[in-house]
């Protein structure tokens, strides 16, 4: 049983440690992440999330992967829950469950509009146009769930405004938001400057640092096109570009990259840290290594 909410835990008793998994497409995927989890398990997170795909596309699979988490490790699950194109007899049915399955805690997210979808088309049923109306919606039919969302502290692609993104974050705060999970950033001053922005605003929530070590060009290259926005500081590419064609070189790069942000962000009071981890141990693992992190019990020493 989870001993304290996640935003109990972040604000008292924090920083909370935590990781990313999504739900594999077949068998070997499957066989894959377990082995990631594991692995990760000594490092007593205080949750791991599971994503859900847009639409609802992988609704199954982040159930399966939820209830076998809940069921087989003594690990709290998080699971995300997007709404555009879904109805609310949608969304409560899968909300009731994940309440019946003991989930006490689920990360509200608007979710990608089709591809080539304008607004209008994306939500062909008219009943979620944005994640703040999915949280309004939670709170009002399982008040007792606590509930995330996501924020965006180099802005989001589809709001350029940067004071409008806020207000899109104070939204979803006022309607009930717990805590709030950042998107990936390699540039800690962008993270500083967007919680002392979001403080001034009035978002007391935790905020939660969403942190993903490189370990390839490729990796590079895809984060970059999947988190639009995204910057990559000069010195990480420097340093990507010194390592050349080496793919142990570049490993390493990024695992020293998001060690450092990680002390940094540790020294500056984060509130927790959140690890994307692509379903893969091995690099987060290392990152915690060389901050002799041994647990999450030890961040908070």
């Amino acid at each position: 049983m989870q001993p304290m909410r996640i935003a109990d835990l972040a604000r008292n008793s924090g920083p909370t440690l935590s990781f990313e998994f999504f739900p594999p497409a077949d068998e070997s995927g499957s066989e894959t992440l377990f082995e990631s989890i594991a692995a990760l398990d000594p490092l007593h997170p205080s949750f791991v999330s599971v994503t859900h795909g847009a639409g609802g596309s992988s609704r199954d699979r982040t159930r399966a992967v939820v209830q076998r988490i809940r069921t087989s490790t003594p690990l709290c699950v998080l699971p995300h829950l997007t709404c555009v194109g879904q109805s609310c007899a949608e969304i409560d049915r899968v909300v009731a469950d994940y309440a019946t399955q003991g989930v006490e805690s689920i990360l509200c997210l608007r979710g990608d509009r089709p591809a080539n979808g304008t607004a209008t088309e994306a939500e062909p049923k008219g009943e979620f146009r944005f994640a703040a109306e999915l949280v309004a919606r939670v709170r009002a039919t399982h008040p007792s769930l606590e509930v995330g969302v996501a924020g965006y502290p180099e802005g989001h692609p589809e709001t350029p405004n940067t004071l409008l993104q806020m207000e899109h974050l104070k939204a979803k705060v006022d309607a009930g938001a717990d805590f709030v999970i950042s998107q990936l950033f390699f540039d800690n001053r962008a993270f500083l400057d967007w919680r002392d922005r979001c403080r001034l605003a009035g978002v007391t929530q935790p905020l939660i640092a969403g942190i993903m070590p490189i370990t390839s060009v490729a990796g590079l290259r895809r984060m970059a096109q999947l988190a639009a926005g995204t910057r990559f500081p000069a010195p990480l590419l420097r340093s990507v570009a010194r390592a050349g064609v080496d793919p142990d070189a570049v490993r390493r790069v990024g695992i020293h990259w998001a060690s450092e942000q990680c002390r940094d962000l540790l020294d500056h009071g984060v509130e927790g840290l959140h690890f994307y981890t692509l379903n893969r141990s091995d690099a987060t693992r290392r990152v915690f290594e060389s901050l002799g992190i041994a647990s999450s019990a030890s961040l908070r020493g």
